[in-house]
């Protein structure tokens, strides 16, 4: 198992400056990761995933970094290709791309964007093959249902290769198809009042119907989030007896305030 804080970057905890207090003490007490939420509009206000992320790559040394989940088709996918190459190269290489198609339709028809899933599932996965495409350095011709491209070659590449780990989120058949083809899934297993919302059996049955239809033995990421207190092993350890390789303690004002949160980080994650 690893470990990694999610921050939930609304109100205070959406500051640049306060993230990066959070990734910075993270790193000192020997967290491995820092996951922000991607969103566009909640009342109590929300901070910008690319911002805060750059902020952290460009703060710390160690730390991998990722949007959980990016809603992708929210983006074109040769300006989030050139992002994330950026994001990728600044942190030597510590990107994950957390991706799915955005569960909130107010966030899309308020914009006058895609609301309904059909739609952003297919902008999902043609954005995701595209982004491979893009980040080879290869010429790209594509004429798809969503996007073009018109020969063009994107450079600089990535420093991953053959590109940056990809992590599917999402709680359905489709979302397990999917993520079976790339390098992990991400979920959530807490909602806002600390609640369990998915248990230990739940992701193990989520876990094996993913593998089912891997066809491939290459590393496959299950990241789950969740809350522990200091010393509290036996919970997390029943998530890594379900098949999660990563769990990501999270890190929210509902929880908490500011100082508990910290208090929280430096006492280091639950091994």
């Amino acid at each position: 198992m690893q470990y990694g804080i999610e921050i939930v970057p609304f109100g205070e905890f959406g500051e640049p400056r306060v993230v990066v207090q959070l990734a910075q003490a993270a790193e000192a007490a020997g967290w491995e990761a820092v996951w922000v939420w991607d969103h566009l509009a909640f009342p109590y206000g929300v901070g910008d995933p690319w911002v805060l992320l750059t902020a952290v790559a460009a703060t710390t040394t160690t730390l991998k970094i990722l949007p959980g989940v990016a809603a992708l088709p929210r983006y074109k996918p040769h300006l989030l290709a050139r992002l994330l190459t950026s994001l990728d190269r600044l942190s030597n290489g510590r990107l994950i791309l957390g991706a799915g198609m955005g569960a909130l339709h107010h966030e899309f028809t308020g914009v006058g964007e895609a609301g309904d899933y059909k739609t952003r599932a297919a902008m999902l996965d043609e954005g995701l093959e595209l982004l491979t495409r893009i980040w080879s350095g290869q010429p790209v011709t594509h004429h798809g249902a969503h996007y073009t491209i018109n020969d063009l070659t994107f450079l600089p590449q990535p420093i991953q290769q053959p590109r940056i780990p990809i992590w599917i989120g999402g709680d359905s058949a489709a979302a397990f198809r999917r993520a079976a083809l790339w390098d992990g899934w991400i979920m959530g297993t807490v909602n806002e009042n600390c609640e369990t919302t998915m248990t230990p059996t739940q992701i193990g049955e989520r876990v094996a119907a993913i593998r089912q239809q891997r066809h491939n033995d290459a590393p496959f990421a299950v990241a789950v989030d969740g809350v522990s207190q200091p010393g509290d092993v036996g919970h997390v350890r029943a998530y890594a007896a379900a098949g999660a390789t990563w769990w990501f303690e999270a890190v929210f004002g509902l929880r908490g305030s500011l100082e508990e949160m910290l208090a929280r980080i430096t006492a280091g994650p639950p091994r």
